[in-house]
């Protein structure tokens, strides 16, 4: 029996030290695959994404880098997408941030190799200019429920810091429950010290992140747009939703219009991974939400979007326990534990 799923793809931050291996532990089957990749990180004059992955030691230093993170992240999470049982029938596909690019990919919009050069392309791109910078802030309880106040009075505090002179703060993320900003390190500063610390771990800065989805990025956006051509892009063999909750759907999709937006508005306005995750539960109604690995974080803010959107009666963070213990919804490729559901 046919199992439907919609596949979601990670961004940055998922590639950590319990990672490190990761191709090497789940994909000694894809050397032709990864050769390629290897092949223009060579030509590109930088070290291969086989042997950072096969590097004996960790450092959150070089392994958040954006030209470091971004393509191992790729290479794990199209792996992923390559290796889903025979039973699954993938209905959409969506992603978190740097993830559109992997999304397209693993839709079919892109080839492999070309997907890689995208984020290969941005994450170099992003590490060399290193605009600003990112963190983390919750706004829903502990119980997962939507906070829509809690979450209009943080933005309207970023938006306050955003209007003093030389202090830039705006929405990056909407993250199930949680909010990302982005901004100037004058900016962020500004915020950290505006609100109260939560769970003793936010606000939390991310490493070696920059500004990503705000105006600070126009000039990444540019640099993309020069470097990597519209003729990249085709139709999708299955529909992709994307940063805005909007599908993209095989044969009727405008690929100049897929690649502006890829390297356009996805670049510089917020990316709504909460519409995105929810609007493809309401359109495609899936057995399952599979992310990808590397890392098992996304599947947090999956399950918040999911909760906020009331999917399947459930009204909290219990109801989506007692859903899952019952009959798994949500399987993260990158939990041991769950891994051998999605694969076969």
């Amino acid at each position: 029996m046919t199992r439907t799923a919609v596949l979601i793809c990670p961004g940055r931050g998922t590639y950590n030290k319990a990672e490190l291996g990761y191709l090497h532990r789940h994909h000694a089957d894809k050397a032709a695959l990864f050769a390629g990749f290897d092949a223009q990180r060579k030509a590109a004059g930088q070290e291969e994404v086989t042997a950072l992955d096969g590097a004996t030691r960790f450092s959150v230093s070089k392994y958040s880098r954006g030209d470091i993170a971004s393509p191992l992240i790729y290479a794990s999470a199209l792996a992923d997408a390559q290796s889903l049982a025979e039973d699954i029938e993938v209905v959409a596909v969506t992603g978190n941030s740097m993830g559109w690019y992997i999304a397209l990919a693993a839709a079919g919009a892109l080839s492999a190799a070309d997907g890689f050069k995208v984020v290969n392309t941005m994450g170099t791109l992003m590490q060399e200019q290193l605009i600003g910078g990112q963190l983390v802030y919750p706004f829903a309880g502990p119980d997962w429920q939507h906070d829509p106040v809690r979450r209009a009075e943080l933005l309207a505090v970023a938006a306050e810091v955003n209007a003093r002179e030389g202090q830039d703060l705006a929405l990056s993320i909407d993250l199930g429950g949680m909010l990302v900003l982005a901004g100037n390190e004058a900016g962020l500063t500004a915020f950290e010290a505006a609100v109260p610390a939560v769970e003793e771990r936010f606000p939390m800065r991310l490493a070696n992140h920059a500004a990503f989805h705000t105006s600070l990025q126009a000039p990444v956006a540019e640099h993309g747009r020069k470097r990597l051509g519209q003729e990249m892009f085709r139709q999708p063999d299955v529909p992709l939703v994307d940063g805005r909750g909007q599908i993209w759907w095989p044969g009727a999709t405008d690929t100049q219009a897929l690649w502006d937006y890829t390297l356009g508005h996805q670049v510089v306005e917020p990316y709504d991974f909460t519409r995105a995750v929810q609007n493809a539960a309401c359109e495609f109604a899936p057995d399952l939400f599979i992310v990808t690995g590397p890392g098992t974080t996304l599947g947090g803010a999956v399950a918040q979007s999911l909760v906020q959107a009331g999917w399947r009666g459930m009204s909290g963070k219990d109801a989506f326990k007692a859903l899952q213990t019952q009959e798994p919804l949500l399987i993260s490729m990158g939990d041991e534990a769950q891994r051998g559901s999605a694969t076969g």
